[in-house]
């Protein structure tokens, strides 16, 4: 229940947000929805004049379509067949009292008498305002298809036997002409247009839609709150509240059935008998779950990162934005520049400068207790949405938890461009999308990706081992440069050195005092390749050593034979200036003993060992530029090699 408790926290902390309208990365609208409330997509505008008469209609645009209305407990949860009028914006079959008569078909019952009958009692309580009553003044009379079939230009379109048409067809063509709005605006029949209201107003200036009137929303709540259910203990607050059984579905979009709380099944097969009533093993009063769902399905819209359907959120009780524990540090805005300025941190020297670009976001808030949250959700089935993942800490936890995983899985990476498209290097973790690219190629599947980010959460926020077979699978990849393009090996080999890094904990430069095997090995094919591409000059081919990786990292010793003698050639062509190479290959090689120079197969540490030697051996400015192997041909460093 703590996720319940900490989302209704959320929602009473940005009270003052409730139905304000913001835009999503989409230019979509949302906003903080009033409790009573939810969101539903429009298909016809209706105008009413102050005395309760019909003004005007419009079909409305689908960049517009997206309207808040009020809703009772059974509206919100209704299907099929079931009667549950919205309380005042819904479809032609409940608003339209002359809906039969055009032709409408109805499963059981008419809805609009139940709809009018709900309508009128709230436009006859104490609560009601004048835009309420002038809209019920006119749906009372039972004419809105005539009026909107009369309109001029005409909204809904009748046959020769003036019933609606069901669709648009070569027949409704030669009678009307071209195909109206309508048809384009709804999916199906013209009869499952949902209609919304407002009235009419001469000063547009000043002129708020019944839909976006918090006069409207208030109005609504107090008249609801009076009838709502009996009392009962709420298991979030611990207080004694009107309670309900009925909860929010719309969590990540407005088509969304799943719900996350949902005791609808009485055959049994819920409860196994460990529960004579749903009561008994969940009570949660209306106004936590109104709260708590509409401040999720707000921050999802805010913040939330959807990828197949499942939602990665990360928010602070009392400040929203917080440090994503998926991105990588280079998405974390202005801090990262300070920390990308050195070339050769060591990890404690990383997470110390790391902490202190950190130290503005940390200090935006004195009380270091304030919480922040994780949490990922994700639906199995149609109706059934889960909590796969949460975590409630104090944000120090948290920062020094991020901290931990930006220097622990730290390396030197090349792959991002910065705001005018130019090419960057920043030091750090890599954010877990990426990884899952590393990991399974760039065309892997939003279910590959999706799972991979939820397996790396414990990882960073609970100081996990990464998964091995993650960590395997970058490194095959990276081990093999043939297989995929120069710019992306280069970016999978970087990826790949930080996820064997957070176990090894290595620094990016290079030491020449580990006398691992796996990492002399990996040295030894970092002085080949770069000795090789050195000798090629403007040759563009890749280096033996490139060729050789994969079977080098299977079978060292026998590849390496074959790797040494094919550098014979280009010792031949640069006669004294291959000395030093060769003097390099020497004093690395004179460091294995004999008994570990065999084709056991090499551990991952030697990506750590290719690539730090690798680094040492191109000048800072060519390795600061570099985003493609392609660019670093010809720019070897000779003088790095003492004679």
């Amino acid at each position: 229940m703590s996720w319940l408790l900490n989302l209704y926290n959320t929602y009473k902390s940005n009270s003052d947000q409730v139905g304000v309208i913001e835009l999503t990365r989409n230019e979509r609208e949302y906003t903080l929805l009033p409790v009573s409330h939810t969101t539903q997509n429009a298909h016809i505008e209706v105008l009413i004049t102050e005395s309760g008469e019909f003004h005007s209609a419009t079909v409305i645009d689908k960049n517009n379509a997206n309207t808040l209305i009020p809703c009772t407990e059974d509206s919100a949860s209704r299907a099929g067949s079931k009667i549950a009028p919205y309380p005042l914006h819904d479809k032609l079959s409940y608003v339209a009292g002359d809906y039969v008569a055009y032709g409408g078909q109805i499963k059981k019952e008419e809805p609009f008498p139940h709809y009018i009958q709900q309508l009128a009692a709230w436009a006859e309580s104490p609560y009601a305002t004048p835009k309420l009553k002038s809209i019920y003044a006119y749906l009372r009379q039972g004419r809105l298809i005539e009026d909107l079939v009369q309109h001029h230009p005409r909204i809904l379109y009748i046959d020769s036997n003036k019933k609606l048409i069901d669709k648009w067809d070569k027949q409704a063509e030669q009678h009307y002409g071209d195909k109206p709005p309508i048809f384009s605006a709804v999916a199906g029949e013209q009869t499952s247009a949902f209609v919304r209201f407002d009235v009419y107003s001469p000063d547009k200036k000043i002129h708020i839609p019944v839909w976006k009137d918090p006069e409207m929303y208030q109005s609504f709540i107090c008249y609801y709150n009076e009838r709502l259910g009996d009392e009962d203990l709420c298991y979030v607050t611990g207080k004694s509240l009107p309670a309900t059984e009925k909860h929010a579905n719309k969590i990540r979009n407005a088509a969304d059935k799943a719900k996350l709380i949902s005791s609808n099944d009485t055959s049994g097969f819920t409860y196994r008998g460990r529960f004579a009533e749903s009561g008994e093993a969940a009570n949660i009063s209306y106004e936590v779950s109104q709260k708590a769902h509409n401040a999720l399905k707000w921050l999802i819209n805010r913040q939330g990162k959807m990828i197949d359907q499942r939602v990665f959120l990360t928010w602070g009780n009392e400040e929203l934005d917080q440090l994503d524990p998926d991105d990588g540090f280079f998405d974390y805005g202005e801090e990262e520049a300070e920390v990308s300025k050195a070339i050769s941190y060591t990890n404690p020297e990383y997470a110390k400068q790391f902490a202190k670009a950190l130290d503005g976001y940390r200090g935006r808030i004195a009380n270091p207790h304030v919480k922040v949250n994780i949490l990922v959700l994700d639906s199995a089935t149609t109706g059934r949405m889960a909590v796969l993942y949460y975590r409630n800490m104090d944000k120090e936890i948290y920062i020094n938890r991020l901290i931990d995983w930006h220097s622990s899985c730290m390396w030197l990476h090349r792959y991002r461009k910065d705001d005018i498209g130019k090419a960057v290097q920043y030091y750090g973790a890599p954010a877990t999308k990426d990884i899952a690219f590393a990991a399974y190629g760039p065309k892997a599947s939003e279910k590959v990706v999706k799972g991979l980010m939820e397996r790396m959460l414990p990882c960073i926020i609970d100081g996990r081992s990464i998964p091995q077979d993650i960590v395997s699978s970058a490194a095959r990849r990276a081990s093999n440069p043939l297989a995929i393009e120069s710019w992306e090996w280069e970016k999978t080999l970087s990826i790949a050195c930080s996820l064997i890094n957070r176990r090894e904990r290595l620094d990016v430069a290079l030491d020449e005092s580990i006398d691992d095997r796996s990492y002399l090995f990996g040295r030894l094919l970092a002085v080949a390749d770069v000795f090789e591409r050195f000798a090629l000059e403007d040759e563009k081919r890749a280096t033996n050593a490139i060729r050789y990786m994969n079977a080098f990292s299977r079978h060292p010793a026998r590849t390496w034979e074959t790797i040494q003698a094919s550098l014979q050639p280009y010792q031949a062509k640069l006669g004294v200036r291959a000395t030093k190479w060769v003097k390099l290959i020497d004093e690395i090689g004179s460091r294995l003993p004999i008994e570990s120079f065999t084709n056991k197969p090499l551990s991952n540490i030697y990506l750590l060992g290719y690539y730090s030697q690798r680094h040492a051996l191109y000048p800072p400015k060519a390795a600061a530029q570099q985003t493609q192997q392609s660019e670093l041909r010809g720019e070897i460093k000779d003088d790095h090699i003492e004679s």
